[in-house]
């Protein structure tokens, strides 16, 4: 057991000087000083410069070589399944690339939050023209021959691939679109909330919200930034939120969506705290507790009830005249533009086309300086919506500025994993929509803490939603939640 102990006590250190990168990402997007941003890049390309010669230390390959495999119980095999995985992926990438990246993705968050604010493509572009650089030279480095998008997709869902996630694409698109079709020729138009809503206010119930839904304020906290967020693991997991005074719903559901990333982290075993097995399996896994959260949970007719009135209390109304109006508000189907504002019949219609221009962009088969024109003929195609400015378009999303490229399609997945563990949820809690009347989600959340949260790495992405479903998962269950949800509010 030498040689596992050793790297485990190694893995530990690389796994806490990782969290405080990721701490300086989170005090970038909340507090730091707009001036620091250049400063900020180089220490942060430092940093990952470390890390990198941690992850491709020879000692860790040796260390490797040398442990006994059949000694090892599962936890611990997981623990150097995932250790080799990393190993791998850095061992393919040189040291100067892996902190370019982190030097430019740092500052170019930065530009795209100027240029967002100020419309204002070309402020941004170039800088996203070195970031697809460096991007497509990481994924030709790790694919080694394969797959350039497959091997930046792997990140975040070890095991996916871009043509498996094509497919499933295909297959969700037509019941998606006809859903949509029928919802919008229907002859029931809900009417969105109207009013004021205090930023004060707001917060107020976003905190209890989160309460009621297990976030654990000891190992938390709640901040606000332009895209909302959570950072961190173990005993310090952060999440964000933002505020339109004239829609509540924007940071509630937001607030909601970060709870469930927040509680995932916060819920793992301690045991494998500062491990490889101490955060989520994936951004699916991750998502899945996210959406299952802010949708099927927190847009259900039982808790929207009680949301309802907890806003007629706290502002004197809530933007709808009754309990039924203010449900169908949360849930109404229209054509937006802002995927995080997007109903759940659109939603995954939005990461379709991300995901396309991501991968066409990869390939070297769409370049930068088309991505706008690309982006809103995609949506017009799409949505049947002219765009009709950049912060609408092609700037909405932080994530190509950071470098997230394979990042997009893990949010569908998310919501195919929420439909199945949805499914599981109601037949193994008959009080949830008791529960969820009352503004509590305790059953829930409990539920999904002992059967995914708990687990964190310890088995492969898929593996976690089938033990916890007992089948394997697949868009079905998604799609029929949508159309049995979306017929009953329109009355199809």
């Amino acid at each position: 057991m030498g040689a596992y102990d050793d790297l485990i006590a190694y893995e530990r250190e690389t796994q806490a000087l990782a969290q405080v990168m990721g701490r300086l990402s989170w005090d970038q997007e909340t507090v730091m000083p707009k001036g620091a941003a250049h400063q900020r890049a180089e220490e942060m390309g430092a940093l990952e410069s470390v890390l990198h010669r941690r992850r491709t230390d020879p000692r860790v390959g040796e260390w490797l070589e040398a442990v006994d495999e059949t000694a090892l119980d599962h936890a611990a095999r997981a623990q150097l399944r995932h250790i080799l995985r990393g190993y791998i992926r850095a061992m393919r990438l040189p040291e100067t690339l892996s902190s370019q990246i982190a030097r430019v993705t740092s500052r170019a968050q930065g530009i795209w939050a100027e240029a967002r604010a100020a419309d204002d493509v070309a402020h941004f572009l170039p800088t996203l023209a070195e970031v697809v650089r460096l991007k497509r030279e990481e994924a030709a480095a790790l694919a080694q021959g394969g797959d350039p998008y497959d091997a930046l997709l792997d990140d975040y869902e070890p095991g996916a691939t871009g043509a498996g996630i094509a497919a499933m694409f295909d297959r969700m698109r037509p019941r998606l679109v006809e859903l949509r079709e029928r919802i919008l020729g229907s002859d029931r138009h809900p009417a969105p909330l109207s009013g004021r809503f205090g930023a004060e206010g707001q917060m107020t119930v976003a905190r209890e919200v989160a309460s009621h839904f297990g976030y654990d304020w000891r190992h938390g906290r709640l901040d606000h930034s332009v895209h909302p967020f959570t950072s961190g693991s173990g005993t310090d997991v952060r999440i964000t939120t933002r505020v339109d005074e004239g829609d509540p719903l924007n940071c509630l559901y937001s607030t909601l969506h970060e709870v469930g990333h927040g509680a995932y982290e916060q819920g793992i075993d301690p045991a494998y705290l500062l491990s490889p097995l101490g955060e989520g399996v994936s951004m699916g896994v991750h998502e899945s507790q996210s959406r299952i959260y802010e949708n099927q949970l927190g847009r259900s007719r039982a808790f929207c009830g009680w949301l309802h009135a907890r806003l007629a209390e706290v502002f004197g109304q809530s933007g709808a005249a009754d309990a039924d109006a203010f449900y169908a508000a949360v849930n109404r189907v229209h054509s937006g533009y802002i995927r995080t504002e997007a109903d759940e019949v659109h939603y995954n219609l939005h990461i379709m086309l991300r995901f396309d221009l991501e991968r066409e962009l990869i390939a070297g088969r769409l370049e930068v300086a088309d991505l706008e024109e690309a982006w809103n003929e995609r949506f017009q195609s799409d949505f049947g919506v002219a765009v009709d400015k950049p912060s609408n378009g092609v700037l909405q999303d932080v994530h190509w500025s950071v470098g997230l490229f394979g990042y997009f399609p893990t949010y569908t997945l998310g919501n195919v994993y929420a439909g199945c563990l949805y499914t599981a949820l109601c037949a193994a809690v008959p009080s949830l929509d008791d529960d969820l009347a009352r503004g509590h989600a305790e059953t829930a959340t409990a539920w999904l803490r002992e059967n995914v949260q708990r687990h964190g790495g310890l088995y492969e992405p898929a593996e976690v939603i089938q033990r916890a479903c007992g089948f394997d998962p697949h868009e079905g269950p998604l799609l029929d939640y949508l159309e049995a949800k979306f017929g009953a509010l329109y009355r199809l």
